[in-house]
């Protein structure tokens, strides 16, 4: 069994809770969504065996690996590359969309959701994630706070954040702002707010 691939790189972290911290991102090539604004490149240019995949990742020397897409949580052996991977001394994160539960989700150090509002009739209770580090949901529009609100019902979570939509080359962070501003009015006093991820890659223009 092989991992079809997009690709393998170094850089750093550009959103969530980790933003900033280098890492090694390993991209999958396949995804159960497809997101009309989504900007990752899924063409599979890599077709590797766990075994060399595993030794791409050792050779680039970064203790934190971010298996993102694609979709991480439907590639067939994702827990055994966990485990590979970890056996290895690396910290492994996952981005996943949260529509599937990965096989053992208990295996990652940390995962990172982010809910897609376009498929919310697809979340079903019996099959999407649970329990995430950080849920992270783009702004697509002002009118989605709802959906912010289900998601937060639905999958616990330490931190929850806003994400400035990228369409055509424009980030949009006013839209971003202003929904923040929405789901934050909707949420109990006592509850922790939602917070701004303004996607620090793409503003000082790496990978």
């Amino acid at each position: 069994m092989n991992f079809h691939l997009n690709s393998i790189f170094t850089s750093l972290q550009g959103e969530g809770r980790n933003v900033g911290r280098p890492a090694t991102f390993v991209r999958f090539s396949s995804c159960n969504l497809a997101c009309v604004w989504c900007d990752t490149h899924r063409t599979q240019h890599l077709d590797l065996s766990l075994e060399e995949l595993v030794a791409k990742v050792r050779h680039r020397e970064k203790n934190f690996v971010i298996l993102t897409g694609g979709e991480p949580s439907i590639q067939p052996g994702i827990s055994d590359l966990v485990r590979a991977l970890k056996n290895e001394g690396f910290t492994v994160a996952m981005e996943t969309n949260g529509l599937e539960a990965p096989p053992e989700p208990e295996l990652f150090d940390y995962i990172a959701c982010s809910p897609k509002p376009d498929y919310v009739t697809r979340y079903r209770d019996d099959h999407m994630l649970k329990r995430a580090n950080e849920v992270r949901i783009v702004a697509q529009d002002e009118l989605i706070a709802s959906f912010c609100r289900n998601m937060r019902d639905r999958i616990a979570a330490d931190d929850y954040y806003i994400s400035p939509l990228e369409k055509d080359g424009k980030i949009h962070y006013k839209r971003a702002l202003n929904l923040l501003s929405k789901v934050n009015k909707l949420m109990p006093k006592a509850n922790p707010p939602w917070a701004l991820s303004i996607q620090m890659h793409k503003v000082i223009g790496i990978r």
